[in-house]
């Protein structure tokens, strides 16, 4: 029979925990999901978007790899079209020689079952994924991390993502010890306060901010107010936001409605997590805006209000990945700084044809940390 790429179902999970402790005793961390109904995005009636995920099952019995998509309504330019974000693929090929062809049946499957497809991440340019699509004539577009340290101490001792050398390790430390570091991001991010003052951002007592559990009837006036203000952008009415986030469920955001005279200008999603021994910020307590939908003009508003919210909880730095020009501005006029080229928007043939002009449209794009497979790592 060879091998068959499948909807994951009840009969195969046996077969996808037996693939975890394959990788794992290869000395691969990363499996795949041990249920196969997905946890977050449970396909249901009446709701546009959802997860579904696929095996590859060799002589129908052993499973040597899987992933998901997560198709969703985007209106692109003038009219709705179904995209899908892609997550993974895990294939035995990373422990085993013999399966690593399978990687790129993968994505051929992909592309076969949703054109429209993307993934919104991998990192720097050197990544390898990265070198995988190129070869497959996929397109990238780049976005910067929006950074704003707010306690240097715990930054530079716990930044696990800039401690990779001893060395790194030793100039961190002395610069915490010394003061020197300290005064250099006070220094760095005050200035940037000041610049985004002069930027123009509105007072915060115009603002009123108040925090919710759902999305309800405001949420779908707001979303056809803004909806003609982008080129492309990922459906964001009451019954999506309120599927992607489910109450008491992941991811843990905390949704804040922005308003100011009785009129709502927008809202935010942002977490608060205190990490322990995290992989790039180690046991800091990080704040994040998720994301946050509003007229461009009122973008800057409405990251006011989310990084407030975050300030007074005590977070030592907030961070958030953005896109859209207008929106990368907001959380400069906030204090943020605009770390260029670090996330990269990969877009399938069929997508960046349905986006062309790239360089306009790219423009009007608006992505958050929660398009995608959502807001790992934070």
């Amino acid at each position: 029979m060879g091998i068959e790429i499948v909807p994951y179902a009840p009969e195969h999970v046996d077969g996808v925990v037996a693939l975890n402790g394959r990788l794992r005793a290869g000395g691969f961390g990363v499996g795949w999901y041990e249920t196969c109904e997905d946890a977050w995005l449970p396909r249901r009636p009446g709701i546009p978007v959802w997860r579904e995920h696929f095996v590859a099952v060799e002589n129908g019995q052993q499973i040597r790899g899987a992933y998901a998509l997560k198709p969703q309504p985007w209106w692109i330019k003038d009219r709705f079209l179904t995209v899908a974000d892609w997550q993974g693929p895990v294939s035995e090929g990373i422990v085993d020689a013999r399966h690593a062809p399978l990687g790129l049946r993968f994505f051929r499957d992909m592309q076969k079952r949703q054109p429209l497809l993307y993934s919104w991440g991998h990192g720097g340019e050197e990544a390898r994924m990265l070198q995988l699509l190129r070869s497959m004539k996929w397109h990238f577009h780049s976005t910067p991390f929006c950074l704003r340290v707010v306690r240097p101490l715990p930054f530079l001792r716990e930044s696990t993502y800039l401690r990779t050398t001893p060395g790194r390790r030793f100039a961190l430390d002395l610069l915490a010890m010394t003061g020197v570091g300290w005064l250099g991001l006070k220094t760095l991010f005050g200035a940037l306060s000041l610049r985004g003052a002069a930027i123009g951002r509105p007072p915060r007592r115009t603002l009123e901010v108040s925090t919710f559990d759902a999305f309800e009837a405001w949420a779908d006036k707001l979303w056809a107010e803004c909806l003609p203000a982008y080129q492309a952008i990922g459906l964001r009415d009451a019954v999506t936001m309120n599927a992607l986030l489910p109450q008491g469920g992941w991811p843990p955001g905390i949704r804040l409605r922005v308003e100011s005279g009785g009129r709502t200008l927008g809202w935010a999603v942002v977490m608060d997590r205190a990490l322990r021994s995290d992989p790039r910020f180690g046991s800091m307590r990080v704040g994040s805006v998720i994301d946050c939908l509003a007229l461009p003009e009122h973008a800057s508003a409405v990251i006011r209000a989310a990084t407030d919210f975050l300030l007074g909880r005590g977070v030592d730095l907030i961070g958030s990945n953005q896109a859209h020009p207008a929106w990368v501005r907001a959380f400069e006029a906030n204090g943020f700084l605009a770390l260029p080229n670090r996330r990269y928007f990969a877009i399938s043939p069929g997508l960046h044809e349905a986006l062309s002009p790239i360089e306009s449209v790219g423009q009007g794009l608006h992505l958050t940390n929660l398009d995608g497979h959502g807001p790992h790592g934070f």
